[in-house]
């Protein structure tokens, strides 16, 4: 597993393309909120779910295998317990890194991807991480001086 913050930062900064698998059309739901605030920071998002045709102005995919085009990182979105199979596809498509969500811990597709080459993150946010580690999180109005521990004068 990565979590180190060198590598978290590196991850970052060198993907350009995130599937995100388990994306939401749902404004409301943590995928849709995750997975908007990356594309407004000026990276690539690819929605795979085959519920829908398009989420975020971007056309949806059935499975990581029927994406035309080369992923970076693969965000999942889904149970620990779907995420073995969404490993073999990234390791299937050559995807650099597999990110694994917040309460998402699977250890054999952590230990298939890093096998494979490919970085690993697990129970960890993208959005968060991306906002700690490059000064975004004064976006979701936090760590913006605004409230403090110190008494009013």
């Amino acid at each position: 597993m990565t979590d180190d913050i060198t590598s978290l930062r590196r991850i970052l900064r060198t993907a350009r393309t995130i599937a995100v698998v388990g994306l939401s059309a749902e404004w409301h739901r943590p995928s849709y909120f995750a997975a908007k605030y990356m594309q407004e920071h000026g990276y690539r998002i690819i929605p795979v779910n085959p519920r829908y045709r398009e989420i975020l102005g971007e056309r949806c995919h059935p499975s990581l295998l029927e994406i035309p085009e080369p992923v970076d990182l693969v965000d999942v979105f889904r149970r620990t317990e779907d995420v073995l199979p969404i490993a073999r596809d990234a390791v299937a498509i050559g995807a650099r890194c597999l990110w694994q969500q917040i309460g998402v811990t699977n250890l054999e597709a952590d230990r298939l991807v890093r096998e494979a080459g490919l970085d690993s993150v697990m129970n960890r946010c993208v959005k968060i991480e991306h906002a700690r580690l490059f000064g975004g999180l004064h976006w979701a109005g936090v760590n913006t001086g605004v409230i403090s521990a110190r008494r009013p004068a």
